[in-house]
């Protein structure tokens, strides 16, 4: 069911590349504070919603978990745009999506103890290779450089660190709700100067207001809550590796909503991401569940 549930965010996640397609044209960094900003707002009403039907009191979050994936949710969205813009689509998308599992399985391992088991490397690596299949079969511009590198790798750890301090939260009794809740707020805060010192004539006409909604709504407030209850009960690498099956859920949707047609270096990224989804679900990475709940013990790293 964990497994599912991140699978399903992990779709929702994909929607986003159409879903901009289909909308305005907008500045991309002011339609992903846009997003984050939307989606603290309904994450915030749906933990409201919970914490009322809810029995028993609610366990306070610890504050240092909270800022540190709120940052690093702020720190995400600011620097994969920046990486594209610098380096471009295929080499930014590949460097940040490629790199996010390996960083989230390495912080696991130094915060928690998670420690990958060996069918998790397997099924990462094979993840990691279609995605990048996907990336460059997409086009865009191929210059590789330093500075779209750089910000490449910080939008992975952003993402990577994000999970580990949701990990963090839920660990200690947080619920699924009340923690995405708390983390994209604080991306919120942090994210609200760039939404309003940049573009936003695009939210004043209904076709923006409805993509701002969209967004906010589906592949953030709806994806995160799926996300962080999967975490709940899974490693963050092996959260991080599942949700690679992001862009073949956009792949899907470009050829199904845009009349996009994958040639075969995109069909064969498909295929390998496929391969590592099965790869995660059998052998030591279905262990690797059962495992983190040994850790529970530890003193809180991130405090």
């Amino acid at each position: 069911m964990a497994r599912t549930q991140v699978l399903l965010a992990a779709l929702c996640f994909g929607t986003t590349g159409t879903a901009q397609a289909l909308g305005p044209s907008a500045a991309p960094t002011s339609v992903g504070a846009a997003r984050i900003v939307v989606g603290a707002a309904l994450l915030a009403a749906v933990a409201a919603w919970a914490g009322r039907r809810r029995q028993g009191p609610r366990r306070r979050p610890a504050a240092g978990p909270v800022a540190v994936g709120g940052l690093a949710v702020a720190a995400y969205q600011v620097s994969f745009f920046a990486a594209v813009a610098d380096t471009g689509v295929a080499v930014g998308t590949v460097v940040a999506l490629g790199s996010a599992p390996a960083l989230a399985g390495a912080a696991g391992w130094l915060v928690d103890g998670e420690r990958p088991l060996r069918g998790w490397f397997a099924a990462t690596a094979l993840a990691a290779a279609g995605v990048a299949c996907l990336a460059l079969a997409g086009g865009g511009g191929t210059e590789v450089s330093p500075l779209g590198i750089a910000l490449a790798l910080g939008a992975g750890a952003g993402y990577a660190v994000m999970t580990v301090a949701s990990k963090r939260l839920l660990r200690a009794g947080a619920a699924p709700e009340d923690t995405m809740a708390l983390t994209f707020g604080t991306g919120a805060l942090v994210l609200t100067p760039v939404l309003l010192l940049g573009d936003t004539a695009w939210l004043g006409t209904g076709g923006g207001l409805g993509l701002a909604l969209f967004l906010g709504a589906v592949p953030t407030a709806l994806a995160y809550v799926l996300f962080a209850r999967g975490l709940r009960r899974l490693s963050a690498a092996e959260v991080s590796t599942l949700t690679l099956a992001e862009p073949v859920t956009a792949a899907a949707l470009g050829a199904l909503v845009l009349g996009e047609r994958p040639g075969p270096l995109a069909l064969a990224g498909i295929a390998l991401v496929l391969a590592g989804l099965v790869a995660l679900g059998t052998g030591d990475g279905r262990r690797a569940a059962r495992t983190a709940p040994a850790h529970r013990a530890l003193e809180p790293a991130i405090a």
